[in-house]
């Protein structure tokens, strides 16, 4: 792409590009989580994966900088759909004894997608970059016509349709966000999940080009080596995570708390290693670490919001805390691209370090459910 789209010839403009989507995508995450706490969540999913599937292929035409700036933005807009409807529809389908389980398996979806994208350079190298994006894009597009057939509500669910007035839902609106910010545990756990963003994008968006730079290997090997190596081992971690905290919340009332803690401390070590480590094994290592750490953490945010927000302002909770998160990553993937410009990719990794340290304490010392909530 960078061949025929001279402007991403800039590691800044490449960021920029991630950084718009993020933009997007957080602004509309609140709205999003709103909506899928007051409508059938099921088609709210089946649109958000058309949308963006066809978003995806569209950038197999697009010519110049301008036209991936616009096709990012709208598949921000799309994605944000998705996430809080997903997982307040499976937690609505699950109890505590396999909520994060059922969060984990589902995460497990994502994770193998960021691992066959790693193969997008690869196709693009021997085919097209614009073979790429088609291939994967129609996927997406067959996919949401299979979900329309197999995809159900869950009855019962409190995600109904809204015949509001206008004036009913603007003191709806009130109410809800009133409820979350005057709730001071939403404030740790909005916290403990924004700041653990910054080295997840970084990550996610960044490694490849680490990868490249600091073990010498062409972008059609440091793709694929990089991202399987972050996908497979958090494809692990979201497993472990959703067993482990299950089984540890059937005894312990913070089980999620402290799986979720252990994981967010495994990054810390692997953040340092990527950082300054030199050899093929250092930094595959250190990826696979912050993988299986990052899959412990990300299986339970969703069952630990379940612990302190009540059903009904669930999917809004999590639209917030994409929010912020996705505002952190935005903010890190931009920097990134300038330290990678001035040679300092492998100091932005650590830097990270301290502010995971502070999640990991804030989590320990301040989220404490008050009960053990069966349901959740």
């Amino acid at each position: 792409m960078q061949k025929d789209i001279q402007d991403l010839q800039s590691a800044e403009n490449f960021g920029y590009l991630m950084a718009v989507f993020l933009w997007i995508y957080g602004f509309a995450s609140p709205v999003a989580g709103f909506i899928s706490d007051r409508i059938n969540r099921k088609w709210l999913i089946v649109a958000s994966l058309f949308v963006w599937s066809a978003v995806t292929l569209m950038m197999g035409y697009a010519t110049d900088f301008q036209d991936l700036i616009w096709l990012r933005c709208l598949m921000g807009f799309s994605e944000a759909m998705y996430i809080p409807a997903a997982l307040s529809l499976i937690a609505d389908y699950h109890s505590g004894r396999t909520r994060a389980l059922a969060i984990g398996i589902h995460l497990t979806g994502i994770y193998c997608g960021q691992a066959l994208g790693g193969f997008g350079a690869t196709i693009a190298e021997y085919v097209s970059w614009q073979s790429a994006f088609f291939s994967f894009g129609l996927a997406g597009i067959v996919y949401a016509f299979v979900l329309v057939i197999f995809l159900r509500e869950c009855r019962g669910s409190t995600a109904k349709e809204t015949t509001a007035l206008p004036q009913q839902l603007s003191r709806n609106v009130g109410n809800v966000y009133g409820d979350l910010f005057r709730n001071p545990a939403f404030w740790v756990i909005l916290f403990c999940f924004a700041v653990p963003s910054l080295p997840g994008w970084a990550i996610k968006n960044w490694l490849p080009t680490l990868f490249s730079e600091k073990l010498n290997l062409p972008m059609s090997q440091a793709g694929p080596m990089s991202t399987i190596a972050i996908a497979v081992s958090s494809l692990i971690g979201v497993i472990a995570g959703g067993i482990i905290s299950d089984k540890w919340n059937l005894t312990q009332k913070r089980g999620r708390v402290y799986t979720s803690a252990i994981g967010l401390s495994l990054t810390i070590p692997a953040l340092l290693i990527i950082g300054f480590g030199s050899s093929i094994a250092a930094v595959v290592g250190a990826a696979l670490c912050f993988g299986l750490g990052f899959g412990l953490f990300d299986a339970n945010n969703m069952p630990i919001v379940c612990q302190f927000i009540p059903d009904g302002r669930r999917s809004t909770a999590y639209g917030i805390m994409n929010l912020c998160g996705t505002f952190a990553g935005a903010m890190i993937t931009s920097a990134m691209g300038r330290w990678s410009d001035q040679g300092r990719l492998s100091d932005g990794f650590s830097i990270l370090v301290i502010v995971v340290l502070a999640a990991v304490i804030l989590q320990l010392f301040f989220l404490k459910p008050a009960r053990m909530i069966k349901p959740d």
